[in-house]
């Protein structure tokens, strides 16, 4: 009887762990999705680009911004692809290229969760910073939800953080008194 336990936990622990395969897919999505992002920069530099004689000094520097909020969310697609391909899938074997990202060789799932909290302020305060330059367009409402939300976020990553910190150095301590 126990063989066969131990059969079937060992074929159970394996179609689990295989499982993890599924996300593969989602990946591939979201690199597809940078493509899209790729694409929509492209659209936003040709307009810089050709109304650059006709352009005012405030719809250039929206125009700046919104190149600015591109970047950002593929750097942050970038992350979630490479990172989370890494610590959840499968690794990458990127030791010795001379391109790979400084931060894989240290990410896990509470490291993610902070630089993607910080990448979600950033694209906040970028598009805060559209909404202020615009203010006189936009009413008291919408602008008082844009600074929550982006106060929200900025707590958010700060607890995380801090939570991150904290079970790192519990973690820590476990190690050292073993």
């Amino acid at each position: 009887m126990k063989k066969n336990h131990n059969f079937a936990t060992h074929i159970l622990a394996t179609v689990i762990f295989t499982s993890r395969w599924l996300q593969v897919p989602l990946y591939l999505g979201l690199i597809v999705a940078q493509g899209v992002y790729v694409y929509n920069f492209g659209e936003i530099l040709y307009h810089l680009v050709t109304g650059i004689h006709h352009l005012k000094e405030v719809e250039i520097m929206l125009l700046v911004l919104g190149l600015i909020d591109v970047v950002m969310i593929a750097n942050l697609l970038l992350m979630v692809i490479v990172g989370g391909y890494e610590t959840f899938v499968s690794r990458l074997y990127l030791e010795n290229h001379p391109d790979q990202p400084e931060w894989l060789s240290h990410v896990n799932a509470g490291t993610m969760k902070v630089k993607l909290a910080m990448a979600l302020v950033g694209i906040s305060s970028i598009h805060l910073l559209k909404t202020f330059i615009e203010a006189d367009s936009l009413t008291d409402r919408t602008i008082f939800w844009q600074v929550t939300i982006h106060f929200t976020f900025l707590a958010s990553a700060l607890a995380l953080a801090y939570v991150n910190k904290m079970s790192y150095s519990s973690s820590n301590e476990n190690i050292s008194q073993d």
